[in-house]
């Protein structure tokens, strides 16, 4: 069912559509019609059809509502034990090297309770816990700054091309006589 704005139903206003079903089932048992059910709750026939197909199959309890369609959620234990996990590292979870990606997480959470979430709806839910997005440094932990800076000032002057001199009129932008 598609709802303006994009968003469902509050618990209040699924209670109250759960409501008119339940007096469907009312009407049901008095075997009347379709259409005098559906002109007196003030719904669709076709809605009417459903609920009658759905009483007929699974009783009043198929009419109940099945409660919030929204993201999983995990309970504050649950989240104790993500961060917990999170903390321990991918290593620790059998990925080869320390980068937390959002798939990553995401397979995490499928792990260890069986919930699935999407790509988006990780970065939500770490987000709304305090987590960040991070890069992280690229940059080799076996890297030895002084080094560096040696070879930069001894090594890499002698490596490099030297560089052209321009003279007037060398620039392949300007051409002297081309217009």
């Amino acid at each position: 069912m598609r709802y303006a704005q994009g968003g469902g139903l509050t618990d209040v206003e699924r209670a109250a559509r759960e409501r008119i079903r339940l007096q469907a089932v009312e009407r049901f048992e008095r075997r009347e019609k379709n259409r005098e059910i559906a002109a007196a709750l003030r719904v669709s026939e076709r809605s009417v059809e459903r609920w009658r197909r759905a009483w007929r199959e699974r009783g009043e309890t198929g009419l109940l509502s099945l409660g919030s369609p929204g993201r999983p959620k995990l309970s504050e234990l649950q989240l104790a034990r993500l961060e917990r996990e999170l903390e321990r590292g991918p290593l620790a979870h059998g990925w080869e090297d320390q980068r937390w990606t959002l798939a990553r997480v995401k397979t995490l959470i499928g792990r260890l309770f069986h919930i699935s979430y999407t790509v988006e709806g990780t970065w939500r839910l770490l987000k709304r816990h305090g987590w960040s997005w991070q890069q992280p440094a690229r940059r080799a932990i076996e890297r030895d700054d002084t080094a560096v800076e040696l070879w930069k000032k001894e090594v890499w002057p002698r490596v490099r091309a030297p560089r052209r001199h321009s003279t007037p009129g060398s620039s392949s932008r300007t051409r002297p006589g081309s217009r």
